[in-house]
């Protein structure tokens, strides 16, 4: 029997208090959420990673907030959901200080971040984690963040990303070209030689600087990069750029799908589609038994915030759900005209397709029952059920879409973190979907990742590689961003797994 494929988890969060995809669920006197202002609850957290062989702790980031539903701000504050944000970057470094191999992706928007503060930020932490962190490319769109910024409105989707194609130009150039590697010599009277170490000219439509690296080469030289965005324009920006993908499908046909798409891109930019690896988001509630799990999941029903869940879906999509009273049904053709996260309507529109399997039975969708959908996990997969339970869930997903792992989010907190770490990642362990211990113990995120240190030959931005001086690289225009690659449904292994998901 061929060997499974082995997976890796990462853990799910935002810098902000309260919680990311359980609205409400502060209000649970067992709930720590109310300390995440304070490093203590990014320590812990990354000591409870690092103990269950977690490989990286993902930070979600977005500007303002999210001021659609109603027209303002307003519930989000007063739900307590996804507000007040942390700068996530300050707080990396805290949790490498207390673990040794554990890595972190933080969130930073091209939209608004200057690429030369950037990638000295990035630099930065790469040196000071000894090479454990990665980038969450992000283009930002909505409204609020845009005006929060000096602008009268966010730049058009697809141009977004024709922006972020330049951006990622700017930073490869600094964090490869700059600075060759024996540059570093700290030997007799020579601490850097000047002669390897080059002023980056950079002219283009978006952006202009001329300057060096202000670092010398870090243990990566570029971080681990990340990418969400499913769209068309996403998925070509991906297989360009991302080294994994974070996911929002709902169901394991979406994903599959969305996973075949995006290796096929990759493959078409000339790249090995295995080395683009998947993180599709999960909230698992898991038990020692389906009982346990059940009430669980009852006690999370008890304290979740359906308006809260429903201010989270107008800030993605830009559609403002307070003008629909609350239990009257809709459809998903009833949303059209969002502005937003295209993957998030597309996962809603997945999960209301009647030939899903895991479309629940015929009950139709209300704002209400979409607020707690929302509250309790979004539209992401959420199983309820015991450990065995959940890692057939998982294992489902690894044999029929493909995925490499999981970005998993919590319900409740510590709790929900706690027992991934103490009841789901050794029933992973024994079989053997999972580590039992990091293949790089002490090493960078890329070494834990792929294997290796700084990127791969076949990865776009291997062309900056300091030497090769001239580097010809096909500019994209909005014009020719071309459809994806067809992909020819394949042949996977049957998979059945217990109904268990509430």
């Amino acid at each position: 029997m061929a060997a499974k494929k082995r997976i890796q988890l990462c853990f799910l969060e935002t810098a902000c208090t309260g919680s990311y995809m359980a609205s409400g669920q502060w209000r649970s006197p067992t709930d720590n959420g109310k300390t995440k202002d304070r490093l203590k609850y990014y320590m812990d957290l990354a000591k409870l990673a690092e103990r269950g062989k977690i490989s990286a702790i993902f930070l979600a980031d977005w500007y303002v907030g999210f001021d659609v539903y109603g027209g303002g701000l307003d519930t989000m504050l007063a739900s307590g959901h996804q507000v007040a944000h942390l700068d996530p970057m300050p707080i990396i470094s805290a949790m490498a200080a207390v673990t040794d191999t554990v890595s972190f992706a933080a969130t930073v928007s091209t939209s608004y971040v200057n690429p030369y503060i950037l990638a000295r930020q990035f630099s930065t932490l790469d040196h000071l984690t000894n090479g454990r962190v990665g980038w969450n490319i992000v283009t930002s769109h909505t409204k609020g963040a845009a005006k929060a910024m000096g602008q009268e409105k966010p730049v058009e989707h697809d141009e977004r990303y024709l922006v972020a194609d330049e951006y990622m130009e700017v930073v490869y150039k600094l964090w490869e070209s700059s600075w060759a590697d024996d540059s570093v010599v700290w030997d007799h009277d020579l601490a850097y030689d000047p002669s390897k170490i080059k002023k980056i000219e950079h002219k283009g439509k978006y952006f202009s600087m001329s300057g060096r690296s202000q670092l010398h080469p870090s243990p990566q030289r570029t971080p681990v990069l990340f990418q969400a965005g499913t769209s068309k324009s996403g998925i070509g920006f991906a297989s360009r750029h991302a080294e994994a993908m974070f996911l929002n499908p709902c169901n394991v046909k979406q994903g599959k799908k969305v996973i075949a798409e995006a290796r096929a891109a990759a493959a078409a930019e000339g790249r090995d589609p295995a080395s683009l690896k998947f993180f599709p988001c999960i909230v698992p509630i898991i038990g020692r038994t389906e009982e346990e799990a059940k009430e669980k999941h009852e006690k999370a029903l008890n304290v979740a915030d359906v308006i809260g869940g429903l201010a989270q879906f107008s800030g993605y999509t830009g559609i403002d759900m307070s003008v629909f009273p609350l239990d009257e049904p809709f459809t998903s053709s009833t949303l059209k005209g969002g502005a937003g996260i295209q993957s998030v309507l597309n996962a809603f529109e997945a999960s209301t397709d009647s030939s899903s399997s895991d479309a629940a039975s015929s009950e139709p969708w209300t704002p209400r029952r979409l607020g707690m959908r929302m509250a309790l996990g979004g539209l992401h997969p959420c199983p309820v059920g015991s450990v065995s339970q959940v890692a057939d869930v998982f294992e489902e997903w690894v044999t029929e879409a493909d995925c490499d792992g999981f970005n998993v989010a919590y319900v409740s907190n510590p709790g929900s973190f706690e027992d991934v770490v103490d009841l789901l990642v050794p029933e992973l362990q024994r079989r053997g979907l999972m580590w039992d211990d990091y293949d790089f113990p002490g090493g960078t995120f890329r070494e834990n990742l792929l294997g290796q240190r700084t990127l791969r030959d076949d990865h776009y931005g291997s062309n900056f590689k300091y030497g090769k001086e001239v580097v010809k690289v096909a500019k994209r225009e909005k014009s020719e961003i071309a459809d994806l690659p067809e992909v020819k449904e394949k042949n996977v292994p049957a998979f059945t797994s217990q109904p268990i998901a509430i």
